[in-house]
C-alpha cells in the first residue's frame, strides 16, 4: 500500500503543465446572480480553477469530485468554475441544480480564460475540464486537462493527494461522519 501511495505521488509531481509555477492570471468575474469573484480574495488558501462546459459529461463528473473535495478540505480550500458561451444562466442554473453544485459558477466570455490558459493564435484551443490547482501565494502548482491517463484525478480520489502537494504536503483529516 505504501509503495502504491509513493508511486502515486510521484506521478503526481509529473503533472506540471506549462502553467506551472506561473501565478494565476487575475480575473474578477461575476456569477448568474451578479455577484463578482476576484480571484486574490482567494489568496491564503488552495484555489481550485475548473473552465468547464455544462454540457460536457467529464466537466458534470469533475463538479461531483469537486464537490467530494469540498467536503474532505473545508475552509482550507476553494472552488471556482468558470463558463463561457453558449452557457448561459438558464443553463447553469439547470447544471447546479442537477449536479448539486455548491460553489459559484462564474460566466466569462473568454478573456479571462484566455489569460490563464495562454490561449494566443498559435494556441487557439481550449481543452475541457481543465483544472488549475492554485497554491496560497497564487501560483499554479498544477495545471490539468482531462484525458484517460488522469481519470482517478478528476473522477476518482486522485485529487487529494494534487491538492495536499499545493498546501505543502500535508494530508487533509478525514471528513467527519454525519451522524
Amino acid at each position: 500500500m505504501k509503495k502504491l501511495l509513493l508511486f502515486f505521488v510521484l506521478a503526481v509531481s509529473a503533472l506540471a503543465g506549462p502553467l506551472s509555477g506561473k501565478r494565476v492570471a487575475s480575473f474578477t468575474l461575476a456569477d448568474a446572480t451578479g455577484k463578482y469573484y476576484d480571484v486574490l480574495d482567494f489568496r491564503g488558501k488552495v484555489l481550485l480553477i475548473d473552465i468547464m462546459k455544462t454540457d460536457c459529461p467529464h466537466c458534470q463528473t469533475l463538479s461531483r469530485t469537486l464537490e467530494r473535495v469540498k467536503a474532505k478540505y473545508g475552509d482550507k480550500i476553494a472552488v471556482l468554475s468558470i463558463v463561457n458561451p453558449p452557457d448561459d444562466p438558464t443553463r447553469v442554473s439547470a447544471y447546479i441544480a442537477k449536479y448539486k453544485v455548491t460553489n459559484p459558477v462564474l460566466f466569462d466570455f473568454g478573456q479571462a480564460t484566455a489569460a490563464m490558459l495562454k490561449i494566443t493564435p498559435q494556441n487557439p484551443s481550449i481543452n475541457l475540464p481543465t483544472l488549475l490547482v492554485v497554491d496560497a501565494q497564487g501560483i499554479v502548482r498544477s495545471d490539468l486537462v482531462y484525458d484517460e491517463s488522469l481519470k482517478a484525478i478528476f473522477e476518482g480520489d486522485g485529487l487529494y493527494a494534487v491538492i495536499d502537494k499545493a498546501m505543502g504536503g500535508a494530508p487533509a483529516a478525514a471528513p467527519a461522519k454525519k451522524k
